[in-house]
């Protein structure tokens, strides 16, 4: 069945957005289609408006109100400059922050690296955050990536680049979830646990 030229746009673009599938881009848009015309200019207008006031952070280069000198982490006196947590994109910061455990400064690459989609480190911010290492005096780079191929990779180019700069490095710690039982864990987060264990 062909949908109507704009239906078929709209399901087009809501695919772009990242985890939205083609079924899901569609039930979006159908949602979009039945809902009232306000609620419809309402979501616009704020994605609009979100688009308009929100900026890089010059630093860390996660999200801040465009005008702002800094984001709400880089202007905290109270955090420890001499660490620096390195993440893919602004929502793990925001994970990581949910935490509670770390109290350090970060750095958002936008992205990992992967050459078979052209994303190299000029791609990133991997230029900029080894400029503000040269400039700081940095006394541990942690490397908090996803553990996807890229991610892994874009941890040990990140490793190999700062031990050229006499720059410690560590990197997240991968274990088993809290409340997860063994038998369901997989046989690589099972083997990273066991090699990452701690002494208690």
């Amino acid at each position: 069945m062909r949908f109507p030229p704009a239906l078929d746009a709209l399901i087009r673009e809501l695919g772009r957005l990242p985890g939205i599938g083609p079924k899901s881009a569609q039930r979006l848009a159908f949602h979009l289609f039945h809902a009232p015309a306000e609620q419809v200019d309402t979501l616009a207008e704020t994605i609009r408006s979100a688009k308009a006031a929100l900026d890089r952070c010059p630093t860390c280069f996660g999200v801040m109100s465009r005008g702002d000198d800094a984001c709400h982490v880089c202007s905290d006196a109270g955090r420890d400059a001499s660490s620096v947590c390195v993440v893919e994109q602004p929502a793990d910061l925001l994970a990581i922050e949910r935490s509670g455990e770390y109290r350090g400064s970060y750095h958002v690459l936008h992205g990992a690296l992967s050459p078979m989609h052209g994303v190299g480190p000029d791609q990133l911010t991997i230029p900029a955050l080894l400029e503000r290492l040269d400039r700081s005096e940095a006394s541990e780079v942690i490397l908090a990536t996803s553990t996807t191929v890229e991610g892994e990779a874009t941890a040990m180019y990140l490793a190999r680049a700062l031990a050229e700069r006499g720059v410690p490095v560590s990197r997240i710690a991968y274990g088993l979830p809290v409340g997860g039982d063994l038998e369901y864990a997989d046989e690589v987060t099972l083997g990273r646990a066991i090699t990452h264990r701690r002494r208690l």
